[in-house]
């Protein structure tokens, strides 16, 4: 069963497009922090192309790197890196719904399922919409993502120590940056907030990549607690606001803009009346 996105005002083209270049272009040059991290790591420039062109997903590349970096076994890197992205799949579940594209398009539209094209879909309000965000970001995504790994690979060397640059934090902080703006309701601030918690609660006693899944946990717990009324009556109402708010917003608008249009027809046809009136006399 095809499921479509809510019934919302519509968005121009030219808007979901500027909203997923943003993404893209910010995205995109983080890649150079992955090349140097990648480089610095001890990997070669081709493996590092390699994974930036067949992977594609920041997160994982990070922590395989960060892994094999710290004198981590490769095999268990690549087993924490690949437990990491798991998260894609489930993404990929939402993602066909709404893009309902034809059956020999998904296997390659699978390879952009990641954190910000998922994010810039689910952003959108008709299928339109959702396929133009999702192939805008993830195109423009993969181009530079490619690019500017290929540059850092090449200009590891220049920087020395890659370590005291820290730029192993920019994958996780632009993750952040693009999820604050997504948490409009009390349940979703629950649910990110319990997944910061188990995350970092199980980081020092797992291996990498496994916290990210048990953090994933944070949400059918907050779901089965708000499925019982356990997060209060008052979460209750300010998620319905929430979710009100969007179209609600995009109506009044519209009547706002509507009315002036109105008015503005009935000020020029009192100015025209005026004028021939002026002209008979």
């Amino acid at each position: 069963m095809r499921t479509t996105p809510p019934e919302h005002p519509s968005k121009p083209d030219s808007a979901v497009v500027r909203d997923a270049l943003g993404v893209g272009i910010a995205v995109g040059l983080s890649g150079f922090a992955f090349g140097v991290t990648s480089a610095g790591a001890g990997l070669t420039l081709l493996q590092t192309c390699a994974l930036s062109l067949l992977v594609f997903t920041g997160a994982s590349q990070f922590a395989l790197v960060g892994a094999i970096a710290a004198g981590g076994n490769p095999l268990a890197a690549a087993a924490g890196a690949f437990f990491l992205g798991v998260r894609n799949a489930f993404y990929g579940l939402r993602l066909s719904q709404l893009l309902a594209l034809p059956r020999f398009v998904r296997p390659f539209a699978a390879h952009w399922v990641i954190d910000e094209t998922t994010a810039v879909s689910l952003a959108q309000p008709t299928r339109r919409a959702v396929r133009i965000g999702f192939t805008v970001t993830g195109l423009t995504l993969y181009v530079l993502w490619n690019l500017t790994t290929l540059v850092g690979a090449l200009g590891a060397e220049a920087l020395g120590d890659t370590d005291a640059w820290g730029l192993d934090a920019a994958g996780p902080a632009v993750f952040l940056a693009l999820l604050a703006p997504m948490l409009r309701t009390t349940t979703e601030r629950v649910v990110a907030g319990l997944a910061v918690v188990l995350g970092l609660g199980f980081l020092p006693v797992l291996p990498a990549g496994v916290p990210v899944l048990v953090a994933a946990l944070a949400a059918p717990a907050v779901l089965w607690l708000k499925g019982r009324g356990l997060l209060g009556r008052r979460a209750q109402e300010t998620d319905i606001a929430a979710r009100a708010a969007g179209p609600a917003a995009s109506a009044e608008a519209g009547t706002a803009e509507a009315d002036r249009t109105e008015r503005g027809s009935d000020e020029s046809g009192r100015d025209e009346s005026g004028r021939t009136k002026g002209d008979d006399r």
